[in-house]
């Protein structure tokens, strides 16, 4: 219950931090530090630099740090870049362990957001980000070991965190995983660099709320900070123009998304492809 409430109030943040709650610029920075830092553990200041460096070039190598995993590969250099045998075998079977892997987004999450707040380099309000997590990450673990016996405390929070990281995962993945890679040297106007490297999932409305909106990644993407309950009526309109200027629009349903994720970081792991074709293209051509 923990990992799905926390995962919701994540998605909050996300609203926030995209300017679709308040008027006000400095009413969703502290929202976004309240529920990201405080109730979720997660450094605002990190995720704020690398997702906006992700919104302003998707999918683009060199560029996008969403396509930079420590573990998972998804370009081609990646796959092919000298590792320990462990990380070269698990990249070689990368789509079999796919969501397994996912288990460890949550403390990948948290991890990345400490180094992040104690690291040098700017980050506005520092100091608040520091009491913030510092209150959930070791007030909230405090908490779990005083109600419950030790044993069943770390039981708990491997299980919460494993669910949490597993939730995050699993609504991110299918947004832009799959689709066209953008060489470094390309140029894209917006629309295109916006739509074609994004993938709308179809589904109702309790998908939308299951998603935090995100299902709706392409419309998100060409307009960053429309409020979320208006992406499901903006998506026809989008569909309909691109159609009109021949710009490719993909919609799919949610298990097809992860059958094409799974299926195409399994071939980079396995160098069987080049990936700056997109997926769906292929499928359609065969």
């Amino acid at each position: 219950m923990l990992a799905v409430v926390f995962t919701q109030i994540a998605f909050l943040g996300h609203d926030a931090a995209h300017r679709q709650i308040f008027v006000s610029g400095r009413w969703n920075d502290w929202v976004s530090l309240i529920l990201g830092d405080l109730l979720i553990g997660m450094s605002y200041g990190w995720w704020q630099h690398k997702h906006t460096r992700h919104h302003g070039n998707p999918n683009k190598v060199g560029t996008d740090p969403d396509i930079e995993l420590p573990v998972i590969a998804l370009t081609e250099d990646a796959a092919s870049a000298p590792h320990t045998r462990i990380v070269t075998w698990l990249r070689a079977h990368q789509g079999l362990f796919f969501f397994p892997i996912l288990l460890l987004e949550g403390v990948s999450l948290h991890a990345s957001g400490v180094r992040r707040v104690v690291s040098g380099g700017h980050l506005d309000r520092r100091w608040v980000e520091i009491g913030f997590m510092a209150v959930r990450l070791i007030g909230f673990t405090t908490l779990v070991f005083l109600v419950l016996s030790p044993g069943i405390a770390f039981v708990f929070l491997a299980v919460q965190l494993g669910l949490f990281g597993f939730y995050m995962g699993v609504s991110f993945a299918p947004n832009h995983k799959g689709m066209p890679l953008v060489p470094p040297q390309m140029r894209l106007d917006f629309l295109r660099r916006q739509v074609m490297m994004s993938r709308n999932i179809r589904g109702s409305r309790m998908l939308d709320a299951a998603m935090g909106g995100l299902n709706y990644q392409i419309e998100h993407h060409l307009f960053p900070s429309m409020p979320r309950p208006h992406l499901r009526r903006a998506a026809p309109i989008v569909a309909k123009y691109c159609q009109q200027h021949d710009v490719p629009y993909t919609q799919v349903g949610l298990l097809h998304s992860y059958a094409i994720v799974v299926g195409y970081i399994n071939r980079v792991g396995l160098g069987e492809r080049d990936v700056f074709t997109c997926p769906l293209v292929e499928q359609r051509s065969a």
